[in-house]
């Protein structure tokens, strides 16, 4: 990923918090000889160094996707920057954005236990804390029978790359107009947007 030195992410805390928020990733690999991808929701396992998901097993980029070296990216908020915001015609528009790319080796999941574990830690994770669903009280015969249909894949991590587009490289005044403006509209991605630009921002 083309990366300019404003908008590389170093923090390895902030890259880890903004994968398990925005969960929901894409998966490209190199199948029947052309790129392809899924998209799907992957927990991290921070200390070993995993990510965890699974495959629905008539999706054939499952079969050849071990031994080569995969993608997978984690997509951030991201919105239209207007130069009629700035206090200068000499400017032209721009998009503001956050995304995480993941380089790594997969290893498909066998155990039955891993691929179980590994489903409830997904359950876990979206399902509200007062909710009354729990992975491990349906029937067992029917987690069975539905496993079947899937393929667990974990991936090593690699190498990471982050990359938070959000007007560093624009004088602290203009990134203020840029966030007053942003803080304005009712879209919900421009206002995370706000807020990440608004931690960027010298304390005065």
């Amino acid at each position: 990923m083309y990366i300019p030195k404003h908008f590389k992410m170093n923090d390895e805390k902030m890259i880890y918090d903004f994968i398990e928020k925005n969960s929901f990733a894409t998966l490209i690999s190199q199948h029947n000889g052309e790129p392809y991808a899924t998209h799907l929701p992957l927990t991290l396992d921070k200390e070993k160094g995993f990510l965890y998901g699974h495959f629905a097993r008539p999706n054939g980029q499952w079969k050849d996707i071990e031994n080569q070296q995969i993608l997978v990216i984690f997509q951030g908020p991201h919105c239209y920057i207007s130069p009629s915001w700035y206090e200068t015609n000499k400017a032209v528009p721009t998009w503001n954005y956050v995304a995480i790319h993941v380089y790594g080796q997969m290893e498909m999941v066998k155990e039955g236990q891993e691929i179980f574990d590994s489903l409830v830690e997904m359950v876990n994770k979206y399902e509200k804390p007062d909710s009354s669903y729990q992975l491990k009280d349906v029937d067992s015969s029917f987690i069975e029978g539905m496993s079947r249909g899937i393929v667990g894949l974990k991936i090593k991590i690699e190498r990471i790359e982050g990359k938070a587009k959000l007007s560093q490289n624009h004088p602290v005044g203009r990134q203020e107009l840029i966030i007053k403006q942003l803080e304005n509209t009712s879209d919900q991605q421009s206002k995370q947007i706000a807020n990440l630009m608004k931690r960027n921002l010298p304390l005065k």
